[in-house]
């Protein structure tokens, strides 16, 4: 029931990309103004994750989740009869408010239920595989509705997922009090979610204009300033809404970063690589989403057969460097994208490697990331994961993106003219740079756990208030 919750929740930020396209002829609306659809949803969720995850630990794990769930349902309901582009948008906007109280509450709730050392390993690993195969699955469930029923559905059938969690929710999880509303810290609650705006906005308008423009620039310096304002807040206030605890313990901290790194990577190469297949090979959205099945399925399998058996035991700093080392060469084998369609010798084992070390990455550092974290706490910890991964895919999206159109820009600015075999050579140079960036980036982030995260499995002790 709570992999379900996060399935829902994973798959609503692509499951509406592949759609898109037919919403706009239906609704009217201009190709600058589409990106709004994704934009929402992304400003709203990464914004008020934290507080989400406060209100989870106030009210309690099991009314957050109702809370959520029918919120969630009724806002996609809401967008899936829309009849104009505002009404998509403002439902967009809405579900993304309703994801930052389900996303922490699901997470925390499966971390105060799962106390035994194995069986949270196991759950983690379920949980880890449909968080990190969200994506993925989303681009063929869009696909397919789209193609089969109409772009309307890509927003319905989540009233149809949350109708089911919430049948579990009601029926498995107990219901306990939550904190004292009094804890509520107001102030560093206005200050993250400012900054956090500030961020993701900034990083979503560099997608559709430069990073050198004057919004995306004062964005990025507001939210980094706001963000910044806000730790030293935590500091003195008697409530924090971030126990800097929870994110400065080496394997805790350490592990969210790790989630970042790996978001950056796995949103910008799923981007272009959808990109890729539609516009360099002419797919169609079905074939483009099932082309990313067998990244689904190693993914389940390295987590399944790896992370369960061995986290355990060893804890994630053997995983999740070797995951990213996979990524890595993953990235290095997209280099290499030809001009004509040979989707067997190059994408698909790069997807296949990507999975593998994705199921190596998600459910370790998700688990290790709360782990030993106080009951009172782990709706904001769990808080803090979702984010770390929401403003990771953001920024890859954005860096990858902006990488792959300047360096296609400049490429057919110095070839011999603008034919289509030299756009098609620019294109495919500007994807090969981005995705060596991305190689770098998974590079570097699995140099970093291998230092940063410690040796053994996590302590699953809950912390003193104080505690590390």
């Amino acid at each position: 029931m709570l992999g379900l919750t996060q399935l829902m929740v994973a798959l609503d930020a692509t499951v509406i990309n592949i759609a898109l396209p037919r919403a706009q002829v239906a609704l009217h609306f201009s190709a600058g103004d589409r990106q709004w659809a994704v934009t929402a949803y992304a400003l709203a969720f990464g914004s008020l994750l934290l507080i989400g995850g406060r209100l989870g630990d106030l009210w309690g794990r099991r009314t957050a989740l109702v809370v959520g769930l029918v919120g969630f349902a009724i806002a996609s309901a809401v967008g899936g009869f829309a009849s104009n582009f505002t009404e998509l948008v403002a439902a967009r906007a809405v579900q993304g408010v309703f994801s930052a109280i389900l996303a922490p509450a699901a997470l925390a709730a499966l971390t105060t239920t799962f106390t035994d050392r194995d069986e949270r390993a196991r759950a983690f690993t379920i949980y880890g595989a449909l968080a990190g195969s969200g994506a993925a699955i989303g681009l063929i469930l869009g696909g397919a509705l789209t193609q089969w029923a109409s772009w309307r559905w890509c927003l319905l059938i989540n009233v149809i997922f949350a109708a089911v969690a919430l049948v579990g929710v009601v029926w498995l999880i107990e219901s306990r009090p939550g904190a004292k509303p009094a804890n509520l810290d107001v102030i560093g609650a206005v200050l993250v979610s400012a900054g956090l705006f500030a961020i993701v906005f900034g990083l979503a308008h560099a997608v559709t204009a430069t990073w050198a423009s004057v919004v995306t620039i004062g964005s990025l310096v507001a939210g980094v300033a706001l963000l910044s304002a806000f730790l030293r807040w935590q500091r003195r206030s008697d409530h924090p809404l971030l126990p800097l605890s929870v994110v400065f313990a080496r394997t805790r901290g350490g592990s969210m970063v790790a989630l970042f790194i790996t978001m950056v990577g796995f949103f910008g190469v799923s981007l272009l690589l959808a990109y890729y297949l539609q516009n360099e090979l002419g797919y169609s959205p079905l074939r483009t989403g099932f082309a990313f099945l067998p990244m689904v399925v190693a993914l389940g399998f390295s987590a399944m057969l790896a992370s369960a058996r061995i986290l355990a035991v060893s804890g994630p700093r053997p995983l999740i460097p070797a995951g990213m080392l996979l990524g890595a060469l993953s990235m290095v084998l997209l280099t290499r994208l030809p001009e004509r369609a040979n989707y067997f010798g190059t994408v698909l084992p790069s997807l296949i490697l990507l999975g593998l070390g994705l199921g190596l990455i998600f459910a370790p550092a998700t688990a290790s990331a709360t782990a030993g974290v106080a009951p009172s706490r782990a709706g904001v910890a769990s808080a803090m994961v979702n984010s770390s991964q929401q403003i990771g895919g953001s920024v890859g999206t954005a860096l990858l993106n902006t990488i792959a159109v300047t360096v296609a820009g400049r490429a057919l600015a110095h070839s011999s003219g603008a034919t289509a075999s030299a756009q098609a050579a620019a294109t495919l140079h500007g994807y090969s740079i981005a995705f060596w960036w991305a190689a770098g980036i998974f590079f570097a982030g699995s140099i970093f756990t291998m230092i940063v995260l410690e040796s053994g499995a996590p302590e699953l002790t809950v912390e003193g208030t104080a505690g590390a």
